[in-house]
């Protein structure tokens, strides 16, 4: 049960709007695949911005602690706002599982490729919760709602460099 609209303040309007990544938290169908598109933005904007090494790989580690703190520390008001632990409106758990996994897997000067790969296997391993994943979402107030998305974003980083590893050029020319 969410808070009632008269009790809602300015503090809660920004939180809501940062943690259901500017409502796209809301979506009927695939709130979280929807919620985790801000990470792909700010990804091709820091590609686009600064193509090399090692800038990209800071910006994209600053804003990856950002939305773990941010998802951590408001963890006891969205219990409060939303009603319940972990709303699938709530966001910035997607989008920093998926910051973790541009982080840790790119393909060098090809973002869109990239993309295309990481998107699809990070909501897979997100969604499918392999274990211990689904035993982390047990964990107190938004460390539960953020460590399981990161878990999972360390599945699909696995999976990304062991189809690199076993060179099946999928991933275009090396």
């Amino acid at each position: 049960m969410r808070k009632p609209a008269a009790e809602i303040t300015w503090t809660d309007r920004l939180l809501e709007t940062l943690l259901t990544s500017f409502g796209l938290g809301y979506s009927p169908i695939l709130p979280g695949t929807c919620g985790s598109l801000p990470a792909v933005l700010y990804y091709l904007a820091v590609d686009r911005m600064f193509p090399d090494e090692p800038m990209q790989s800071w910006l994209l580690a600053i804003c990856i602690m950002a939305t773990c703190v941010l998802t951590v520390a408001a963890g006891r008001w969205a219990e409060g706002f939303f009603g319940k632990k972990d709303s699938s409106a709530i966001c910035t758990d997607e989008v920093a599982g998926m910051l973790l996994t541009l982080l840790l897997f790119r393909i060098p000067g090809m973002p869109w490729l990239t993309l295309a790969w990481v998107f699809p296997i990070t909501r897979f391993f997100d969604i499918v919760k392999l274990p211990p994943v689904r035993k982390l979402e047990k964990l107190p107030r938004g460390w539960g709602v953020l460590v399981d998305d990161l878990w999972s974003a360390l599945y699909g980083v696995a999976l990304l460099w062991l189809i690199w590893w076993l060179q099946l050029g999928w991933f275009g020319p090396r």
